[in-house]
């Protein structure tokens, strides 16, 4: 298996987007993971797969040498550690911000005076706590794994923590962004065994998604 190379990718929005990098690589999947059950997919080379997991997995995959590289969004990188993988690109792919909002017409700027305490429900306790610690503000985190937007909306909590694109969800949901905490976009991960011992494999698709992401 060491001449084999094994992908790391989520579904959605990063794979979609890394469909032009791998085929500037000359990597072709021969299934499209939304259309299929397949959770390991053949590629057109013999010697690259990829792997199907949740966003939130693939450094973890990546970390213990399950995949060689893969494809994680900084804020998963943020979240969960980075560390003990090598990051030669930020792909500049699934790119959004990490908002702070709140319901229309809260006024959070008292909310996060000094002696004040929020509530915050989020999917990144950790870059909640690091931003309002800095902040000075007393915060009390509430992990959530779904939909961000009902909290504040249902009493559960004063603010959200969330990713944002485009900001329709949050206005269609009477939400408002209220503070920015951090630009995301999708960055390269590598097993670095795998880039001591795959370094002939693995180069020239680093250097390949390099190139196609600076035309």
């Amino acid at each position: 298996m060491s001449s084999t190379l094994t992908i790391a990718l989520s579904k959605g929005r990063i794979f979609e987007e890394t469909l032009p990098l791998l085929a500037a690589a000359g990597i072709v999947p021969e299934e499209n993971p939304e259309q299929s059950r397949k959770l390991i997919i053949a590629t057109n080379l013999p010697h690259i797969r990829l792997i199907i997991v949740r966003a939130g997995d693939v450094p973890t995959y990546v970390r213990y040498g399950a995949a060689d590289f893969g494809i994680a969004g900084k804020d998963v990188l943020i979240e969960h550690g980075g560390e003990g993988l090598y990051q030669p690109l930020d792909l500049n792919i699934a790119r959004c911000r990490m908002m702070v909002a709140v319901r229309q017409g809260f006024d959070y700027q008292q909310a996060t005076r000094a002696g004040q305490r929020l509530r915050v429900a989020t999917k990144y306790p950790a870059i909640a706590a690091e931003h309002f610690a800095a902040k000075g503000v007393h915060v009390d985190i509430i992990k959530l794994y779904g939909s961000m937007e009902l909290a504040p909306l249902v009493g559960l909590s004063d603010a959200i923590v969330d990713l944002v694109s485009t900001g329709n969800t949050l206005k269609a949901n009477h939400l408002q962004a209220v503070e920015h905490i951090v630009d995301i976009s999708s960055r390269l991960v590598v097993n670095k065994a795998a880039l001591k011992t795959k370094y002939a494999l693995i180069e020239p698709i680093i250097q390949a998604f390099s190139r196609a992401i600076s035309e």
